[in-house]
């Protein structure tokens, strides 16, 4: 063979070689794999900006690799905050534009602004950092694209981002990978069509080798989408080994030592730091591995190297701070959430009973040490005042003062007048030193609703209408109506009216009710007999429950009377702590003059008055 024949041949092997190279099944590779090659992690939305690294976090790696896996159809995520599972997404979409392409759905819980906030701050960023993908997604701005920010396609496949909300959006062309984010956020209904994740699931009914993809921190327990899709898949945990007996387990909240910032193990009991946790190589171990169909996964922030535990038990202790003083347990709820990657559970319990009959004491004077302040609240029946007279001390700690109630005839002037009388009243010390009612809330919203604002009228003109106030309830809970929520003129006798959430206030009320520790929050009340909180009022704080109702699919809560004990006493504690939430008091400065034995209730001497030898004033306004 002569050289020119060698060098046709040596050529002709070469185009068949080229040829082979191209048509040839690319090298298995994971998703795990393919972002460890190929994945730039973008400055906009990573800490640690640059090649993905998987032994990280090296939980994701079962997470990402599940999909890839033939055998697996479904794989579920039930997570807490910052585990990095907007990252899984995006690393699953890169693999299928990159690798082994396919039609994609992305959904988001809306479209403006979540899908197209998801589109332009975090998946746009990615095509761009990557090269791999640089080259295949043309960008939205060049004229021939063809690619918008909801919808992109590249050799192979597309991706469309569309919105729950939105039943156009997910009625496109049949899909073989779908990605479902926060799918706990997801409206019951996308317009009238049903059931989003159902609606995005049928576009993949095409293809044998689908893959359905649900990612979410849960929200309610019994109505938390992700929370079902878990439970009825693989549930798996991500274990570690005990650095002293080598048993594998979870990262588990109850088991966590605030005192020394460590983790109990659940077999040999040793106290063991995060670091030493984390250092151990981690599995998946699942309940039920026989529903291989449908891996399931859960995790919380105590397993994630972004987050560490004083972080952690910081927020924690700030939750139930909020919580006690203030009754808002919404950051609690938040916590369980998005920390702990757990559902949130509406007991609809409230105080027992039996503990709050117990808890009364007996008090050595009309007011006991540490109050610093007194409120009281009045509801208006067709036949009597009901009051109660409170006294607030630091953290909202409380003491019932008085319970009583006036009967008389409540069209007439002279009713209302003893009513006035105890508006008035002056209230003792063990150490003779007193106090006067700071602010007094009378609902106007129930019985003889002219005949209130005709008494706050006269109130006002008497130079008492700071202290005595109009309040109306509106009830609207879920909706984030605060306790003090608006005031209201608009009356015949224009009065000022403060509108109450009271359902924020009816939280407020029953989470210091349940209080058990004295200190912030914590109710005391009475069993002085002459004080008015006999059986049946104790059981009136009682006489509510939160419940959880489905209403237009979703999971609506809202207060119920139980059968049973009468609710005034509950409502005058919720009118009684709009009291001290208006007055706003500094217990600092309170305290000092009560020290002193001043009642700062009491007004000063006018200045223009000539004051006599060795008269002392007698305090400040509150």
């Amino acid at each position: 063979m002569d050289k020119k024949d060698c060098k046709i041949e040596f050529k002709t092997l070469k185009l068949f070689q080229n040829l082979a190279k191209a048509v040839s099944p690319p090298p298995d590779l994971t998703i795990s794999q393919w972002a460890d090659c190929y994945r730039r992690l973008s400055p906009e939305s990573a800490a640690e900006p640059g090649q993905w690294d998987t032994d990280r976090a090296p939980y994701q790696r079962e997470i990402m690799d599940s999909v890839t896996d033939p055998l697996v159809e479904d794989t579920v995520v039930m997570s807490s905050a910052q585990v990095g599972k907007t990252e899984l997404i995006l690393n699953i979409i890169g693999y299928f534009i990159d690798y082994d392409p396919a039609p994609m759905l992305i959904v988001q819980p809306t479209v403006k602004p979540m899908a197209e906030d998801f589109s332009k701050d975090r998946l746009a960023p990615m095509i761009r950092d990557t090269p791999t993908l640089t080259r295949k997604v043309r960008d939205v701005k060049a004229k021939t694209s063809g690619n918008t920010i909801l919808h992109k396609t590249f050799p192979g496949g597309h991706v469309t981002i569309a919105g729950a909300n939105s039943a156009s959006s997910l009625a496109s062309r049949p899909v073989r990978i779908v990605l479902m984010d926060e799918v706990d956020r997801y409206p019951a209904s996308a317009g009238t069509e049903g059931n989003p994740v159902k609606l995005a699931e049928k576009r993949t009914n095409n293809f044998w080798n689908r893959k359905k993809i649900k990612v979410s921190t849960p929200t309610i327990k019994g109505y938390s989408q992700i929370e079902k899709e878990f439970q009825s898949g693989t549930m798996e945990e991500w274990c570690v080994p005990c650095p002293c007996c080598g048993k594998y387990q979870p990262y588990e909240w109850k088991r966590v030592h605030f005192s020394d910032v460590t983790m109990e193990c659940k077999y040999c009991g040793e106290h063991i730091s995060e670091v030493d946790w984390k250092q151990g190589e981690g599995k998946w171990i699942a309940e039920y591995p026989e529903r291989h169909r449908k891996r399931s996964f859960h995790l919380n922030e105590l397993a994630s190297p972004w987050r560490h535990w004083p972080e952690i038990i910081r927020e924690w202790k700030e939750a139930n701070q909020e919580l006690k003083e203030n009754g808002d347990y919404n950051k609690l709820k938040t916590f369980i959430n998005t920390a702990l990657g757990e559902t949130w559970e509406y007991s609809g319990k409230g105080a027992d009973d039996d503990s709050l009959l117990s808890r009364r004491e007996e008090y050595e004077a009309e007011i006991p040490d540490g109050v610093l302040v007194l409120t009281a609240a009045v509801d208006v029946q067709d036949d009597r005042f009901e009051i109660e007279i409170v006294g607030w001390g630091r953290g909202f700690e409380s003491w019932g003062i008085q319970y009583a109630k006036i009967y008389g005839d409540m069209d007439k002037e002279e009713t209302w007048d003893k009513l006035e009388i105890w508006a008035d009243r002056e209230f003792y010390f063990a150490s003779g030193s007193s106090l006067l009612i700071a602010k007094m809330c009378i609902d106007t919203g129930g019985h003889k609703t002219t005949e209130c604002y005709k008494f706050l009228k006269r109130m006002e003109k008497k130079g008492k209408g700071k202290r005595i106030l109009g309040i109306k309830g509106f009830g609207r809970l879920g909706q984030g109506i605060p306790l003090i929520y608006q005031k209201s003129l608009n009356n015949e006798y224009h009065v000022e009216v403060a509108i109450l959430g009271v359902d924020s206030g009816k939280e407020i009320v029953m989470s210091r009710l349940v209080t058990k520790e004295k200190g912030p929050g914590y109710c005391h009340f009475p069993i002085n007999a002459d004080r008015g909180y006999d059986e049946d009022v104790m059981k009136g704080f009682n006489s509510e429950k939160r419940v959880t109702e489905i209403k237009d699919g979703r999971p609506v809560s809202k207060w119920i009377k139980k059968s049973g004990p009468r609710n005034e006493p509950f409502d005058l504690r919720v009118y009684n702590t709009a009291a001290i939430e208006k007055l706003n008091p500094n217990f600092d400065i309170l305290e000092k003059k009560i020290n002193a034995g001043i009642n700062y209730m009491k007004k000063n001497v006018s200045a223009k008055k000539k004051r006599k030898v060795g008269t002392v004033s007698r305090g400040v306004q509150i």
